[in-house]
């Protein structure tokens, strides 16, 4: 280094200068590297974020994000491309809430039958109904693994009833928790409309004592009408009969589902075998054991033939495998349960070896795509025509300029029952108004009219709701897990021993 460039650049104010911007540069960099530290960008995509540091992405979307779920991005992709076709101020939004981040197995399958469901009603909708208006935007709403965060996405789905989104109906809500009955309280609290897919509690429902969720409308049969169905269509006998029942708190499903078995069997001679399942019912816990205990107690009981089952479908696969493992190989058992059944199907942890051992399991469905095939579907409560419909949507699906929407599977009966739920949501929206777009307390009061001749023709059956938002006589189909571990349709049984007369009317004040 020469003297001249020491004396310039080493020993003169420009040196100075130098290193104090350096110094202000380190702070800088220091500065914004703490920041994005305490404050890191929690986006995930435009109406979904994290609510907090490593947390799931909950939120709204419009626009084709899968919530980072592989198996949702075609029918993720279908919904977003709809959506881009539609003109501001000409549509009513729908949104699909859902547990969608879920990693249990079941329930990402549901998912994804669900939205598939709901995307093929909404383009026919907008494509196959002589131009009625408004057309209808579909968004998908996650409230997060066991519905953890439902108030983060709750309260953004409230902020979107006026435009330019127009929200106007929420569909899904497809699980009866403690979360999805708060969910629905505020929802409905705030006067917007829901749609129930596969919520079966009776007491997340409106009544003859009260409608605490004013607006609500729900497709699927109470479990007291599951039960009832399966009392008619079983024919069981009290005496020969036992209740398995979860103990867990805060399970309406379970709940109200066994309450309705043990209403069915106020005679029986046994008590019912008790059982708890984990905080979260999708683990697997240690209830294998008690079921081992449950089945060599079956075992020891005299004619006992039948079980009442009032679990989650996790439970009920333990309790499916526990009895195959039975001392008394040679006696038979059928287990009798609701629409959880459906899951078994695709368990991939169910013991098949189990229904090969004398054991039977039946359960209610929701939907079953043999329910209303030709020859020998009933000729009322449904038909094959309407049916018929769905299907060929699911074929059209396979345009490119469509779907593609993933793989699809009907037989755990999801995708039906959420086609129908977007049907009700759209019948409720175009009844309310008589230019493009209705208020939106106008729709919460179409659901006592969907009734008689404006019943939903649904693809599940008829959907004739009640004063309270409820389906009369809903058609149950009767489904066995064969053993192959396929779903098996036996037959449609119904809540009110027959099906409905063809005005499809509740009977009395309901």
């Amino acid at each position: 280094m020469t003297d001249w460039f020491r004396r310039v650049f080493w020993f003169t104010p420009l040196r100075k200068g130098l290193t104090v911007l350096l110094a202000l540069a380190v702070v800088a960099g220091l500065a914004y590297g703490v920041h994005r530290v305490a404050n890191p960008d929690l986006t995930c995509a435009e109406g979904v974020a994290r609510p907090e540091a490593d947390a799931e992405c909950v939120g709204v979307s419009a626009d084709g994000y899968a919530f980072g779920v592989t198996a949702l991005k075609e029918v993720a992709g279908a919904i977003a491309r709809e959506n881009q076709g539609l003109t501001k101020g000409e549509y009513a939004t729908v949104a699909v809430m859902l547990p969608i981040t879920s990693t249990d197995s079941g329930m990402r399958t549901k998912v994804l039958h669900e939205l598939q469901g709901a995307f093929l009603q909404q383009y026919a909708a907008n494509h196959d109904s002589n131009e009625q208006v408004p057309k209808i935007r579909l968004v998908l709403a996650n409230t997060g693994k066991g519905n953890h965060y439902w108030r983060t996405t709750v309260r953004q789905l409230k902020g979107m009833v006026d435009g330019p989104d127009n929200l106007r109906a929420v569909s899904g809500v497809a699980t009866s928790s403690a979360e999805t009955k708060d969910a629905v309280k505020e929802l409905t609290g705030a006067g917007i409309p829901v749609i129930g897919t596969t919520i079966t509690a009776d007491d997340i429902a409106n009544g003859p004592d009260g409608d605490p969720y004013p607006g609500l409308a729900r497709v699927s049969p109470t479990n007291g009408d599951e039960a009832r169905a399966i009392a008619q269509f079983g024919k069981v006998e009290a005496k020969r009969a036992v209740l398995v029942q979860d103990t867990r708190p805060g399970d309406h499903y379970t709940a109200t589902l066994k309450k309705a078995f043990a209403d069915l069997l106020a005679d029986a001679p046994y008590e019912p075998q008790l059982f708890t399942s984990p905080p979260d019912p999708t683990d697997e816990g240690t209830t294998p054991n008690t079921f081992r205990q449950i089945a060599l107690l079956l075992c020891g009981t005299r004619d006992a033939d039948t079980v009442f089952f009032a679990g989650r479908h996790t439970q009920l696969r333990q309790f499916v495998n526990a009895l195959g493992q039975r001392p008394c190989q040679h006696r038979e058992f059928t287990v009798l349960t609701g629409d959880e059944g459906s899951y078994l199907g695709a368990d991939d942890r169910l013991d098949k070896k189990a229904l090969a051992n004398k054991v039977s399991v039946r359960y209610a469905s929701l939907a079953h795509p043999d329910a209303w095939k030709e020859p020998g579907a009933p000729r009322t409560g449904g038909s094959p025509a309407a049916y018929k419909v769905f299907t060929d949507l699911l074929e059209k699906a396979a345009d490119p300029d469509i779907g593609p929407i993933g793989e699809t599977s009907l037989r755990d009966g999801q995708a039906i029952i959420a086609y129908d739920a977007m049907a009700t949501a759209v019948r409720g929206i175009r009844e309310a108004t008589v230019d493009k777009l209705p208020a939106i307390h106008d729709v919460v009061t179409q659901w006592p009219q969907l009734k008689g001749p404006l019943k939903v023709e649904g693809a599940s059956g008829w959907i004739c709701l009640d004063n309270h938002g409820n389906p009369y006589n809903k058609a149950v189909p009767i489904v066995e897990l064969a053993r192959d571990g396929s779903q098996r349709f036996v037959e449609i049984a119904w809540p009110e021993e027959k099906a409905p007369a063809q005005d499809c009317l509740p009977p009395g004040a309901s």
